[in-house]
C-alpha cells in the first residue's frame, strides 16, 4: 500500500489509466470482430463503412501508445485485404488447410 501522498495519487492515476486503456483495447477488439463477422456474412458494404471507424480507433491507440504503430498498421492492412477480397475467394488460412468455400 502506498504511504506517501504522492504515492497514493500515483496509485489513483494508475488505476484510472488502466481502466481507460482496457476499455479502449476492448473497443478495438469488438470493432475488429464486428468487421470480420460482416465480411463472413458477405456484407462487404457495411464492413467498408465500419472500416473507417476501426482505422480511427487503431490510429488513435497507436498515437497514444496503447498499441505499437506497426501493430496498428498490420491490423489495418489485414482488415483491408479481408474486406476488399473478391467474393468466393478463400483466404490464406482456408487455402493452407485445404478448406474451400
Amino acid at each position: 500500500m502506498p504511504i506517501t501522498k504522492s504515492a497514493k495519487k500515483a496509485l489513483r492515476q494508475n488505476l484510472k489509466r488502466r481502466a481507460k486503456n482496457q476499455a479502449q483495447k476492448e473497443k478495438i477488439k469488438t470493432l475488429l470482430k464486428e468487421v470480420r463477422a460482416l465480411v463472413s456474412q458477405n456484407k462487404t458494404e457495411e464492413a467498408e463503412k465500419k472500416l473507417s471507424l476501426v482505422y480511427k480507433f487503431l490510429d488513435k491507440a497507436a498515437k497514444t501508445g496503447l498499441i505499437k504503430k506497426n501493430t496498428a498498421s498490420r491490423r489495418k492492412s489485414t482488415l483491408a485485404r479481408l474486406v476488399r477480397r473478391p467474393k468466393g475467394t478463400p483466404n490464406k488460412t482456408q487455402e493452407t488447410k485445404g478448406i474451400t468455400s
